[in-house]
């Protein structure tokens, strides 16, 4: 063989530093055997002695086969030509350049240097780090000793072929990935690790994986002194360990870029390689919850089997996956609607209680079309935007096949790419809600060998060299090395396809999520991966080596940067063993990403699938349970990896470097430095020998001391866990999931060390949000403790917390007496004194409500601290600091204070806004059960509410038959309302921020829990408020249903319900544009733009007593008449009279029960109220002969008036938006000539027009289609139009007039007090209803019905309402319950919303659904918006009008108890449609319930709510026996979840044992079944029993 030829880079041989002596040579010739020795070789080794010689070579057989019998003589390399001295420490040489720099620290070793080698002639590719910028210039300390000397064997610089080595000072070598490594710290005697981003399993062998690291950290000795060695090369590499020790790198692309990180102790290093490339990112608290998924559920209804069973056994368990089953034929960006149809209300479901959902996202994108060969358009659009990666031709897509079949491959190193993927995953999580994404296959994996073409030869294809990587083929299952990216060469960025597609992700998360943290988790990776995204270990099986491996994998992504780390529990391939099973489980319940995970075709291993009895599910709930309760201190160590680099899951040799012993250890593993982990990790032992370094340990357990070296006994329900001495650990009462469990107290686990000494560390924020954090606290612990047998003596304990509040120490029995002190300024408070048990458990509580200073945006240090508030790292959070002094007179009907504001504090920073610096407090003791405490200025008259309320004519003067106790509390001023019978402070206002000024006034309150459940107008997701620092505006707003939209009207009342299961309620009357807002404390925060505070407090103590005591006072609800129950049609685009009258004769040929039809705006001419269009001249006689029939019909009036049709005497009465004829005016309804010329036009229509039965009074918010004016210029005073705080109103940067009237518009009240509609905007609706109601009732001298969409506290006592223009979609059912249900509290019963949706066009399957639902409503109308299809229940097929049929004779059957329910809201207050709660109180499980309700105390209605046509529904059968309406029969299960069938045509009802219904035989009209026999349903009770009663009368005339 001829001599090799060399490239130009290999022509001259130069050596690396210096030239070697002849000492050097001899000293390598000696020991070349056992030190020197360096792997060499192009394809193969060079085994034959003529090939080795032929290169320059030494030949040497040895008689172990993994030692090179071919290698380097000592001559062979480079040497330098020229030497730029500039630097003292930091060399350069040329023509190839190296680069030495660094930075100096105090420890005397510099912790960062760098290397380069590069070709100053040529351009070759570079990893475009996004983190890795420039180091810093100043030069490095010299270092002492010799840590990586590349002088022990030649440099090898090729255009594809690199090679240099480097004699390392210890065998201590950890590190280089991704493999799997069956041991933490390396083998030295001659293994090789290609490094090469691979889709292959993690078998054990020494193949290539995943990720791409090419940095180690090594050991130096027992001083702890530790480096890094980081190669930024992103080119396939193989990496060998020598026995020297001594490290060779060879890599066949780009350059010889080392850093090299030095510290103190191996901790040190990997902080300081993390901030090189980025500290890890902050998960979101759930994240750190357990978590279960599977390869293949098959559809939905198995996914929620599998939530169930582990829901029904108590498992902590918050996020659930689905993988790449759920999309349709495996297309990114698309859902399975046949087996997955209600995937986009599966987060939803998971949302109820508490838990989170992940779907997955594979990058390579399918060319085929969708089912039905409808067009992909995710490919489309990609396509057209040129994303994908190409042939070596630059232009061609690459085609391959992955999961979908044919597919291309984004580029997301392409920036339209990435504009690509994040406008995709906006499309699409808009489609298919979810909380977090999981991205796989992005090594990039390729089913097909380079393409479905091949790939050519080439010198990228095939290169001179070929790493040790699988397959020995650099393009096995993956793309053609000469394929084209926008940053390369696939050849060269192969590796960072990965990195590439996270950075992509990251930028469509932040669109999608915002502020939310979420939480990213991604298969291939590479330095810097961490600071975005998790990592787990990838496909493993179901074995024990493969958990045994799991440990060093975890160690070693520990020091790569992704903390968030942890294997497929159970294994994802084959079947796992119990046993297997149940010891992963242990040891996986502290793995930080905790996810349970299998592949399709294997048995179920969610815990549960174990059954729920069996140890498995005990052992599981107990170690799940532990790491939820340290879950904050897990959550703090995160918090520390984020902030400093430190690792999570830290080896033992991070923590006890200078014990030899702890060097090779992984089979045990730390939480931060504290926390020891000892799992069982084979199969048939229960004898664990653990080693537990020099230190007082305590068993977690037990709380025995422990010392030594032990033998630990660990049975099969048990794995080792020990807290070493001087820690404190945060820890906080668990839960099912973390929603839950942050609700509850937090303690301290205090662990002294030989000393008595302990410390510890706190992290806290709200868990979610992105930027640290919307809330904050971060502690530092210390304590001195004096162990004596049981007790310890606790001498003194310091907390230092960066946010001050009340303290207290406090066990389970009894206050602890301690010396305690805080300030503002001096954040530490100490505990001296205290004796505490050992073993004991004692919860430091401490209670900070901050109270946001700053509501506005643009929140800032400067603006913050103008308003005497405290700003902190925690953003715009801080308590203002405002104190009153007070005087007080009381007296037995109540008291009267004034108070004034301390001056020596500043304002309320708005200067548009006088303080008011003296005020009056008045509190009333109306009656036992309510009382009232008003705050107001004395010396100027203030605008104050004109809704008269029912009041009684003398004060509760007798304390003890009051239900509450008053209390003052000085500073800051506050007013406490005690609940005698419980000590529960129902009210506590003493907390900072209070502030009252001309235009904006605060208020807050804590809660005496976190069960709130009213305030509106507004789309609630959940009945029961989330009190996670959520803010609701009020201002009632011509707005369609939506979240957080402010809606049609005001309701400023809310129902609290006490741990004790006592409930309150609290009204602020107040019609002032308004917010409120919730702290997870828990506390509440009014703000609202004028008036005054008005509060009227009522005490229950029962759910539904709150409602019967506030309608009490707003006035009990209106009667409705009997053939307003029935069933409702409407439709807002009836193109004439003819349409109604056909749709009339479909549904009586149908036999569709039906009594009440509409006409919306169509039937007006020009939309003019009273005036009749030509297209329905027939209207008034259809109208007639419907109502003989038995039918009765209702009209639409909406209260805006072309001006010119106005009399002229009638015109000073309305606001006008413009003085210019035939502009719209609007009636000023306070006005008693107002009213009375509104009733004389209703009158007329009536005697002279056509009859009618019912008004439908619309847009009454008032709604303009103008802001303010027709020019949008509003006259007066523009801070009534914009004014200093505006709370979160739908536009609001469009300002109060916002389609609506300008606010300086003025009114008139009854009184003639003149007033602005800046203060009575939202009355609007309300002066509305009341002249409506008495029109009605004169006019047609029946009881009939109003329906207003606009309402206020008393509304009800003239009208119904409905839930406003919702859209045909599934999510708008179970948020209808929700509004009914706020709707009853709010003292209006007669409720419903819109069947079928009003916007958009329903399903088939939805539209039947609601149809069942809204067949309990207590108002039950199906109506659609114009230019939609018809959808009344004879515009679909036979079926369809059957089922709807049944459903509504069920209704009809059922009237006379809904009758008799109205006439007791009428006469008693009660609520109709009822939350469980209310009749369950006692029951915990019902009060987060709302996709079930109840019609008074006895029918529960558990409707389908979900997309699919053949399902079960999961309901709540409280503890009562209850019997099946269809069947009669006894259910036999009370007070648990169950699986209801639910077919198509059929909702659930069941009767509740004890409660006699009353019924009558159903016919097509109430005006019919009235005529028919009444009966009753008697269900009996357990005891045999059963009452009820049925009020009857004619069924619409007025009584008085």
């Amino acid at each position: 063989m001829g001599r090799r030829r060399f490239s130009g880079l290999g022509v001259t041989l130069m050596d690396l530093f210096m030239p070697m002596t002849a000492t050097a040579i001899t000293f390598l010739v000696l020991s070349a055997t056992t030190v020197s020795a360096v792997k060499k070789g192009r394809q193969q080794q060079c085994t034959e002695q003529a090939k080795c010689e032929a290169r320059g070579c030494c030949w040497s057989p040895r008689d172990e086969s993994n030692v090179p019998w071919c290698f380097f003589p000592t001559n062979h390399g480079y040497t330098v030509e020229s030497q730029d001295s500039s630097s003292p420490y930091g060399k350069t040489h040329s023509p190839l350049i190296l680069s030495c720099f660094g930075t100096h620290v105090l420890t005397n070793r510099g912790k960062l240097s760098g290397l380069l080698i590069y070709d100053p002639n040529s351009n070759r590719f570079e990893v475009p780090h996004e983190h890795i910028s420039s180091l810093p210039s100043n030069p490095s300390i010299p270092i002492s000793s010799t840590l990586f000397d590349t002088t022990i064997a030649p440099l090898v610089f090729e255009d594809q072929y690199i090679q240099l080595s480097a004699r390392l000072p210890s065998h201590n070598i950890y590190g280089l990935g991704e493999h799997v490594h069956r041991q933490y710290r390396h083998d030295t005697n001659w293994k090789t690790w290609p490094i090469f981003t691979r889709d292959a399993f993690p078998n054990g062998g020494t193949h290539n994986l995943y990720g791409h690291y090419p940095f180690f950290l090594c050991l130096e000795d027992e001083s702890g002194k530790s480096f890094g060695v980081f190669l930024l090369n992103s080119n396939a590499m193989d990496v060998t360990l020598q026995p020297a020790p001594a490290v060779t790198y060879r890599t066949i692309g780009g350059l010889l870029d080392f850093y090299i990180v030095f510290g103190d102790t191996p901790e040190q290093v990997v902080q300081e390689f993390l901030e090189l490339t980025g500290r890890p990112v902050m998960p979101p608290y759930w994240s750190l919850g357990f978590q279960l998924s599977r390869w293949n559920y098959t559809n939905l209804d198995i996914v929620k089997e599998t939530v169930e069973r582990n829901r029904a056994v108590g498992l902590p368990y918050d996020v659930q996956y689905t993988d790449i089953d759920y999309m349709e034929n495996k297309k990114d960006f698309t859902y399975d609607k046949l087996n997955y149809t209600e995937l986009p209300r599966f987060a939803d479901y998971l949302h109820e209680r508490g838990q989170k959902y992940i779907l997955i996202l594979d990058p390579a994108i399918a060319t085929s079309k969708r089912v039905g060969d409808a067009p992909y358009e995710s490919y489309d659009r990609g396509t057209a935007k040129n994303a994908w990666v190409t042939e070596s031709d630059g232009k061609t897509p690459l085609i391959g096949e992955v999961w979908p079949g044919e597919t291309v491959f984004p580029d997301y190193t392409n920036p339209n790419c990435i504009d690509w993927w994040v406008d995709e995953y906006e499309r699409f999580s808009k489609e298919v809600k979810h909380d977090a994404l999981w991205i796989d296959m992005n090594e990039i994996a390729n089913f097909k060998q380079g393409s479905s073409k091949g790939c050519a030869v080439n010198k990228l294809n095939y290169p001179p060299y070929i790493p040790k990587i699988l397959d020995d083929l650099m393009y096995s299952k993956t793309l053609c090395m000469d394929a084209k990216q926008t940053w390369g060469n696939h050849y060269d960025v192969h590796s960072l396809y990965g990195y590439s597609m996270v950075l992509a992700t990251k930028k469509a998360m932040d669109r999608v999520f915002g502020e939310n943290r979420s939480m990213m988790l991604t298969r291939s990776s590479f330095p810097g991966v961490g600071k975005y995204s998790g990592h787990w270990l990838g496909d493993n099986a179901a074995t024990w080596n493969d958990m045994k491996w799991a440990i060093p994998g975890m160690l070693e992504f520990g020091l790569f940067g992704i903390p968030y780390i942890g294997a497929d529990i159970c294994g994802f391939f084959d079947d796992s063993p119990e046993e297997l099973c149940r010891r992963w489980m242990q040891v996986g319940a502290f793995y930080p990403f905790s996810r349970n995970h299998n592949a399709e075709g294997y048995k179920p291993q969610d815990p549960a699938s174990y059954g729920a009895d069996s140890v498995l599910v005990a052992s599981s709930k107990h170690y799940l349970t532990i790491r939820y309760t340290l879950l904050p201190y897990l959550y703090t160590m995160f918090y520390k990896a984020h902030t400093t680099g430190e690792t999570v899951v830290r080896p033992v040799m991070h923590e006890f470097y200078s014990d030899s012993e702890t060097w090779t250890v992984d089979r045990q593993f730390l939480w931060g430095k504290h926390l020891l982990i000892t799992p069982v990790l084979d199969p048939g032992v229960d004898m664990v020998w653990g080693y537990v370094p020099d230190a007082l340990w305590y068993d977690y357990e037990s709380l025995t001391v422990r010392k030594t070296h032990m033998e630990m006994y660990l049975p099969a329900d048990k794995l080792g866990l020990h807290i070493r001495g001087g820690a404190i650990l945060p820890t906080q009462e668990p839960d099912v999931t973390t929603t839950y469990s942050r609700r509850n107290p937090m303690g301290l686990l205090i662990a002294p060390d030989d000393n008595g000494n302990a410390d510890g560390e706190l992290f806290w924020d709200d868990g979610d949000s992105r930027g640290i954090i919307s809330f904050l606290i971060f502690c530092l612990f210390v304590c001195k403790c004096v162990v004596s047998g049981p007790t310890f003596y606790l001498e003194e304990a310091g907390f230092e917390l960066t946010s001050m509040g009340k303290f207290e120490f406090r066990d389970s029995s009894e206050r602890i007496t301690a010396k305690t002190f805080s300030s503002l300024k001096l954040q530490v408070l100490f505990l001296r004194d205290l004796r505490l048990t050992l073993g004991e458990t004692y919860v430091l509580e401490w209670e900070v409500i901050r109270i946001d200073c700053h509501p506005e945006e643009h929140a800032d240090q400067a603006n913050c601290e103008a308003r005497g508030c405290i700003w902190d790292v925690s953003k715009k959070w801080s308590y203002a600091h405002i104190h009153m002094c007070f005087s007080k007179t009381q007296d037995s009907s109540g008291m009267t204070l004034d108070i004034t504001r301390n001056r020596k504090y500043r304002s309320s920073g708005r200067p548009q806004s006088r303080d008011i610096d003296t005020l009056r407090v008045e509190i009333n003791y109306h009656t036992g059960e309510m009382l009232q405490f008003k705050i107001f200025d004395p010396n100027t008259k203030r605008y104050e509410v004109p809704v008269g309320l029912s009041l009684p004519a003398t004060p509760e003067t007798d304390e003890n038959k009051r239900l509450y106790k008053v209390v003052i509390v000085n500073e800051p001023f506050g007013i406490q309302v005690i609940r005698k019978s419980t000590g529960t402070v129902i009210w506590d206002s003493s907390v900072p921020g209070f502030t009252f000024s001309d235009m904006f006034i605060q208020v807050s309150t804590k809660l005496p829990s976190q069960y709130v459940y009213g305030f509106g107008e507004t789309e609630h997701l959940t009945y029961k408020h989330d009190l996670n620092y959520h803010t609701w505006g009020m201002f009632a707003k011509d707005q369609p249903p939506g979240y957080k939209m402010n809606c049609y009207g005001v309701h400023p009342f809310y129902m609290g319900l006490e741990n004790t299961a006592d409930a309150h309620g609290v009204l602020l009357l107040n019609s002032n544009a308004m917010d409120v807002t919730f702290l997870p404390d828990p506390a509440l925060t009014y703000r609202t733009l004028g008036g005054i505070l008005d509060f009227y407090m009522v005490l229950g103590p029962t759910p539904e007593m709150v409602v019967q005591e506030y309608t009490e006072l707003i006035g009990r609800p209106v009667l409705p008449a009997y053939w307003s129950l029935g069933f409702q049609l409407c439709r807002y685009g009836y193109a004439n009279d003819k349409e109604i009258a056909d749709l009339y004769k479909d549904m009586r040929a149908a036999a569709i029960p039906y009594d009440v039809q509409y006409a919306d705006i169509d039937y007006m001419e020009r939309q003019l109220d009273f005036v009749l269009d030509s297209e329905f001249k027939g209207l008034p006689a259809l109208v007639d002969s419907m109502r003989k029939e038995g039918m009765r019909f209702i009209f639409i009036l909406v209260m805006t008036y072309y001006s010119h049709c106005l009399p002229l005497d009638t015109q000073d009465l309305c606001i006008f938006i413009s003085r210019i004829p035939s502009y719209t005016a609007f009636p000023d309804f306070f006005r008693p000539e107002t009213a009375q010329w509104w009733h004389q036009e209703i009158k007329e229509f009536y005697e002279k027009t056509m009859k009618f039965d019912g008004l439908w009074i619309d847009m009454n918010e008032p709604a303009s289609f103008v802001h303010g004016t027709v020019d949008g210029k509003c006259l007066g005073d523009p801070k009534l139009e914009n004014p200093p705080y505006m709370p979160p109103l739908e536009s609001k940067h469009l300002g109060l007039n916002h389609k609506t009237l300008c606010m300086n518009s003025e009114q008139i009240l009854s009184d003639g007090t003149r007033v602005r509609h800046y203060d009575v905007h939202n009355l609007y609706g309300w002066s509305h209803t009341k002249p409506t109601y008495d029109a009605l009732l004169d006019v047609t001298g029946k009881r009939g019905i109003v329906v207003t969409r606009s309402t206020y506290p008393s509304s009800g006592k003239w009208a119904g309402h409905w839930l406003g223009d919702n859209n045909a979609s599934w999510d708008q059912l179970y948020k209808s319950i929700i509004g009914m249900m706020e709707f009853s509290l709010f003292g209006i019963p007669y409720t419903g919303a819109d069947i079928c949706g009003f916007f958009n066009k329903p399903d088939y399957e939805m539209c039947l659904r609601w149809m069942q639902l809204g067949a309990f409503y207590p108002y039950s109308r199906n109506h659609n918006g114009k230019g939609n299809p018809r959808q009344d229940p004879v515009a679909w097929d036979k079926p369809f009008a059957e089922a709807s049929r049944d459903v509504l004779n069920i209704r009809y059957t059922l009237l006379p108890y809904l009758y008799t329910l109205m006439y007791e809201a009428h006469t008693k207050g009660n609520t109709v449609i009822r939350p469980l709660l209310h009749e369950f109180v006692d029951d915990k499980s019902t009060w987060e319930i709302y996709k079930q309700f109840l019609w008074g105390p006895a029918l529960l209605i558990s409707p389908a709510l979900d997309p699919v046509c053949f399902t079960n529904v999961n309901g709540y059968l409280p503890n009562a026996r209850w019997y099946d309406y269809h069947t009669a029969g006894d259910v036999g299960v009370r007070g648990q979840m169950i699986n209801m069938p639910t077919p198509l045509d059929h909702i659930n009802l069941h009767i509740r044992g004890g409660y006699i219904l009353p019924w009558q035989k159903p016919e097509n009209t109430t005006y019919y079944s009235r005529k028919n026999p009444l009966g009753l349903i008697v269900p009996l009770s357990d005891s045999g029993t059963a009452e009820g009663s049925l009020f009857w009368d004619d069924g619409e005339g007025i009584g008085k």
